[in-house]
């Protein structure tokens, strides 16, 4: 029965951690990461950012989208987010975004922090 409990935990411990970040380190890396195209507030070469969790892609009005952005009926969740960043290019082809987060727990301290940044 033992085997059996920690068979289960062991197949649990990666999706959590997966999706489990700190928001506070997430403020941190998005000033260091994002802050040069990006606010919460305010669009600037890229869109503002509150309340990105539960929007639509392409959706933030005034700001000019690529085609394929505007299209692409992506709904920004977690799993959704964590691809973008990781390769935008291969989530959403013809996006123009050219920059990634390729370290798995600054994706997930991101999303994080954009989680708490709702309307």
């Amino acid at each position: 029965m033992k085997l059996l409990a920690y068979c289960l935990l062991a197949m649990a411990i990666p999706c959590a951690s997966a999706l489990a970040g700190d928001a506070v380190i997430g403020q941190k890396v998005y000033a260091a990461r994002c802050i040069a195209c990006h606010t919460i507030d305010a669009s600037v070469a890229g869109p503002a950012h509150r309340g990105v969790v539960g929007r639509k892609a392409g959706s933030v009005a005034g700001f000019d989208y690529s085609p394929a952005l505007k299209t692409s009926k992506v709904v920004w969740n977690e799993k959704n987010l964590d691809r973008w960043l990781s390769n935008p290019e291969k989530f959403i082809p013809g996006q123009r975004m050219f920059f990634s987060v390729s370290d798995a727990t600054e994706r997930a301290d991101l999303i994080a922090y954009l989680k708490t940044q709702h309307k």
